[in-house]
């Protein structure tokens, strides 16, 4: 996908999101958190910071996982996912680190089954 294209469906991914549950994402870390709160599947409900920080890590987790960097381990004592990181992911500058996630989180959202 082009950049060009990336923006075009991000915005899209967006629009869809906050048709879904009334607010608008304000940035890709909202996005994941939403990924992460999906994957926890407890609903919606007041996180703590720290607990948001490992929410955005589920996210990021589960959308690098259909590239095969993550792998998924099981849930532990509490009920949240752990993921086994399979494959180094690759260091990027900025602007092509935020591509290549939201590559992944489009890809995730066209495969999740709502």
């Amino acid at each position: 996908m082009n950049v060009k294209n990336i923006d075009d469906l991000w915005t899209e991914l967006l629009n869809n999101i906050q048709s879904l549950v009334g607010k608008r994402p304000s940035d890709l870390n909202s996005v994941l958190f939403l990924i992460g709160v999906h994957e926890l599947g407890r609903g919606p409900k007041r996180f703590s910071k720290e607990a948001k920080q490992d929410l955005m890590h589920i996210g990021v987790c589960s959308i690098l996982s259909q590239s095969g960097y993550y792998s998924f381990e099981g849930y532990d004592k509490d009920g949240w996912p752990h993921w086994i990181l399979d494959k180094p992911i690759p260091h990027h500058d900025l602007q092509t680190q935020e591509v290549f996630l939201k590559e992944h989180i489009i890809s995730y959202f066209n495969n999740l089954k709502v």
